[in-house]
């Protein structure tokens, strides 16, 4: 077990290792972060059948589960009867068991989310801007945390494990994309985001690239199926994505890996252009803007964005073509089994683009190559929100966490 922690007892103790700070291999020993991650995948599990899949010993399996079932993070099931023997006890995690705050800071839209150890969503808050503005930023955080926790019995918010921010790095170089003063967006190259975060708050902080973050919330809360090696786009207002290699997103020796927005794709008139310039919903707002429409509900309304027109129709059929190249270039590299699609979009548009992006990639030439099969993201349009709050799940109660950034 990890050395200095104490076991069990009142729920001060349990609430101390909760809170505890953490370093990159988080709070908890592997073996106990072994047994979490297979019971969230597996929705429940005996000691047989852990101990079956682990190689652990049958001793060291009750141990740790009855070690977690103590620190209120595993619940027991009914009994499992019918076969020969005494009947087996399947566990569960326990919703209760620990909660966590996302953060999503995008380029239209800032949201706050609050989950619970299952990742079921108790509250959600929401703030739309034309640009984002760090104090701005900061207010709402810290205004949001007041409610949402303010909701929460006192035993709940004391099992608040972490917050996670997700937000594209080096937000100030997009000020001319987001029609943003650029004295305002300068101001993001100074800040400490996640610093300044940290000082309203006693459990861990954390800060991850927001289309990772998507990346990371379609894999630990997802229906991702047996894929282990997918591509992930997530399309807002400018397109994104991250890699998943063997379950565990891959981000690289600097971070930079999965920026699939930079990748070269056919643009207008056949000339070379980044997937960003073509896929993004900027470029719908766009579209529709030049023809006089106000647009600003593709933000402030992403379940239903009513009858756009043709535009849509053109929006979706440059991006498909653009995803489609995107997605046959990367197969190339690694030959992924799945390409995951999903947005701040209403769901009808998200199946739109991907049954336009199938569609598309029959038309091009992928002699030699195996082509991964072509869905849906599962977790929506709150999935960076998701996959901010899924920062410190991972990193203190699962195994093989999203590679992530604490700053200095």
């Amino acid at each position: 077990m990890e050395a200095g922690i104490a076991r069990h007892g009142s729920p001060e103790v349990v609430e101390s290792r909760l809170h505890r700070g953490t370093n990159q291999s988080g709070m908890r020993d592997h073996n106990e972060r072994l047994v979490l991650s297979l019971v969230r995948q597996h929705g429940s599990l005996a000691k047989s059948d852990i101990a079956r899949m682990t190689g652990l010993s049958a001793q060291t399996v009750s141990v740790i589960m009855r070690e977690l079932e103590q620190d209120r993070l595993l619940l027991r099931q009914a009994p499992l009867r019918g076969k020969i023997g005494q009947p087996s006890i399947p566990m569960a995690l326990n919703p209760e068991g620990a909660f966590f705050i996302g953060l999503k800071i995008g380029r239209r839209s800032a949201e706050l989310v609050l989950i619970d150890f299952l990742g079921n969503v108790r509250s959600m808050l929401q703030h739309s801007y034309r640009y984002p503005a760090p104090r701005e930023t900061v207010e709402f955080v810290t205004a949001g945390m007041r409610k949402m926790r303010g909701e929460l019995t006192p035993a709940q918010d004391k099992r608040i494990a972490g917050l996670g921010i997700a937000m594209p790095f080096e937000l100030w170089s997009w000020a001319d994309a987001a029609g943003a003063p650029r004295a305002i967006m300068e101001e993001w190259r100074d800040r400490d985001i996640r610093a300044d975060i940290q000082g309203h708050c006693e459990f861990p902080v954390y800060l991850q690239n927001d289309a990772t973050s998507a990346c990371g919330a379609e894999l630990v809360f997802g229906q991702a199926g047996a894929a282990r090696d997918f591509v992930y786009f997530y399309i807002g207002a400018f397109a994104g994505g991250g890699i998943v290699l063997n379950g565990r997103i891959y981000s690289g020796p600097t971070g930079n890996a999965g920026a699939l927005g930079s990748m070269p794709v056919p643009g207008p008139a056949g000339k070379p252009a980044q997937l960003i310039d073509v896929a993004s919903i900027a470029m719908l707002e766009k579209a529709l803007n030049a023809r006089g429409v106000e647009a600003s509900h593709l933000w402030t309304s992403p379940e239903d964005w009513g009858e756009l027109g043709s535009e849509l129709d053109d929006w979706i059929a440059s991006a498909a073509q653009a995803l489609a190249y995107a997605i046959v270039a990367a197969s190339s590299v690694i030959d992924f089994e799945a390409a995951v699609i999903d947005g701040w979009m209403p769901t009808a548009i998200r199946r739109r683009l991907v049954d336009a992006v199938v569609a598309s990639m029959e038309t091009i030439d992928g002699e030699g190559l195996k082509l991964p099969v072509v869905r849906e993201g599962t977790v929506g349009i709150h999935a960076r929100a998701m996959g901010g709050a899924s920062l410190p799940l991972s990193e203190r109660f699962l195994v093989g966490p999203t590679t992530i950034s604490r700053g200095s």
